[in-house]
Order: C-alpha cells, then sequence, then structure tokens
C-alpha cells in the first residue's frame, strides 16, 4: 500500500496521527444530547469542578432535560447538585460540601436535605477524595486519618476502622467510590480526550475520570494536539486521552461558575438563581426564562440578559 493510500484510510476511518508517536489516535468529538444518551437512570455519576468552579454545566444542564432518574451524584458540590435536584434527579448524593462558594450553602441542596428528600453520604473533602482515589487505583478502600474524632462516623454508620500491621493504629476505612460515569470541564481539549486545565487549580477532576467506567470532558474550546504545549506546560495535561470517552465542545460551558482564565463567576447571575430557588414562583420562571430550552437557547438568554444589564448601566 502506498502512504498516499495510507494517509487516505486514516482520514477516512476519521483517526488522528500524533504529532509525536506517530500513532493513530481516534476521534471523540460529542454532542451533549450523545453523552446524555449514553448514561442510564440509577448509574453513579461523578461531577468535576469545586463548588462554583468550574463545573460541566452543559452536561448537568443536558441531564436535566433528560428522562434520566434515580441518579447516584458524587461532587464537591455546587449548582451541578442544585439543578440536578431541582429537576429531580438524585436518588442519592455523596459529597464533601455543597457551596456556591460565595453564597456559603447551595440553596436546593438546603432543601433537600432539609426535607430529608434524598439519601446521603457526608464525608470530609479529605475522604472523598480518597475515595475516588481508591476506586482509581481498583482498591475496596483506603486508610485514613481524616474523619477519625469527628461525627463523620455518627453520621456514616455504614464506616469502619482497620488496624494498622505495623503499628496497630486505628484507622478510618474510607470505601472506594467507583463511577459509571463521570464528567468534568477543562480549559483545552484535542478531539482525542487530552485536556487541560489553564486555570489555577485541577481540583480532582482526573481521579473523577480515572475512577469511572466512562468519561466525558467537555471544553471551552477543541484545538489540535500541538496547541494543547504550545504556550502552556505540558503539566497542564491532568486528563490523558486514555481516560476520556468523549469531548464536547461547549464554549462558556461552565457557566455560571467560573472558567479561569477564560471567565470568572457569574455572580449576578448566580444571585438570581439562588434568590429564585427560594420561592416556587420564581423558580417556575427562572426555569422558563434559562432552563426550558436547548443549550443554545440558555446561552442566548445569558447573552441577553448580561447585555439588558449593561444597557441599564
Amino acid at each position: 500500500m502506498s502512504a498516499l493510500s495510507i494517509v487516505t484510510s486514516e482520514i477516512s476511518n476519521k483517526r488522528l496521527l500524533h504529532p509525536l508517536e506517530g500513532r493513530p489516535m481516534r476521534q471523540k468529538l460529542m454532542t451533549p444530547a450523545a453523552v446524555v444518551a449514553e448514561l442510564r437512570s440509577g448509574m453513579t455519576i461523578g461531577i468535576g469542578g469545586w463548588g462554583s468552579r468550574r463545573k460541566p454545566m452543559t452536561l448537568v444542564r443536558a441531564i436535566c432535560r433528560s428522562d434520566l432518574t434515580d441518579l447516584t451524584i458524587v461532587s464537591y458540590g455546587g449548582p451541578d447538585v442544585g439543578l440536578l435536584l431541582a429537576a429531580g434527579k438524585v436518588r442519592k448524593l455523596v459529597y464533601g460540601f455543597v457551596s456556591l462558594d460565595s453564597i456559603p450553602l447551595e440553596p436546593h441542596f438546603r432543601a433537600a436535605r432539609q426535607s430529608g428528600a434524598i439519601e446521603v453520604a457526608e464525608y470530609d473533602e479529605g475522604m472523598l477524595q480518597l475515595g475516588l482515589y481508591a476506586a482509581s487505583c481498583r482498591l475496596p478502600f483506603l486508610p485514613t486519618r481524616a474523619g477519625l474524632g469527628s461525627d463523620v462516623l455518627r453520621v456514616n454508620p455504614d464506616l469502619r476502622t482497620v488496624r494498622s500491621p505495623y503499628d496497630g493504629e486505628e484507622l478510618l476505612a474510607m470505601p472506594a467510590l467507583p463511577l459509571d460515569a463521570a464528567i468534568v470541564h477543562a480549559s483545552r481539549a484535542d478531539e482525542a480526550g487530552n485536556a487541560q486545565f489553564l486555570g489555577p487549580d485541577p481540583y480532582f477532576d482526573d481521579l473523577f475520570c480515572t475512577a469511572a467506567q466512562r468519561a466525558y470532558v467537555s471544553c471551552e474550546k477543541v484545538v489540535p494536539t500541538p496547541e494543547l504545549t504550545a504556550s502552556a506546560p505540558v503539566q497542564t495535561l491532568r486528563i490523558q486521552r486514555w481516560m476520556v470517552a468523549g469531548v464536547v465542545e461547549a464554549p462558556h460551558g461552565a457557566h455560571f461558575t467560573s472558567c479561569e482564565p477564560d471567565y470568572g463567576r457569574d455572580e449576578e447571575f448566580q444571585r438570581e438563581y439562588a434568590g429564585a430557588a427560594s420561592d416556587p414562583a420564581a423558580w417556575a420562571a427562572f426555569r422558563a426564562s434559562y432552563l426550558d430550552r436547548d443549550e443554545t437557547g440558555y446561552q442566548a438568554a445569558v447573552t441577553a440578559r448580561r447585555d439588558a444589564t449593561l444597557g441599564a448601566s
């Protein structure tokens, strides 16, 4: 077979050549709807980001519009958790906290906890990290001192302790948190699933991906592979293609959370969201304005709101 035939074959099979290794990389571009179509009711889904920072909100909104239900959500929670609770998608929530950062407590989460509407597992932040790491390593648990001497053991009576075989110290045995799927949002990605974080903190998005059977990355922009390291160090590539099943290009896909350095948190919109959450009529109006439409409609409504606010000022 000639060299031209080989190249033509690669193109026809929609494969890319890795610029360094010369090995083919499969394209994994998907739409939000295609990602949701691969999910099933009853799944355990991990959501990356942290509080109201770099959440995969385009994918969260797509789940909210779907017929998925009975989900177990694992998250350092923010409005991702709030929207899924408001949409009635959650059976169980596993979390280290659920906050909007500048607004301390997510309002839909507070309402669900106060009413006892969902099952919860409330862990120390470090415990949640170790649970994801244990799942990534395919271990049943990892020992830790985190949580000892606190009410974590009281509110999670299924937790167990173990004794070190070396010095007899009693440690908490944090169970693994295996995920059926994970969704995260990155600054940039290529079509093969290598994803890059340009902000100050990668959080634990890589652990969410490796703890999951299938992981999906949305990003602000899909770029050719060489561009990922053209102006940023290779250390920003915390997610590699072997971790990823699908890539979604989603500009402003973390809105209304932040995605530094592309944009900060939309504080005005977040205040509107939190205010509407406290009143059923106000929430119905908010939902009709922003959420009862596809992602293009959502982004258009947000832009119109922003333009109106700027015009009024």
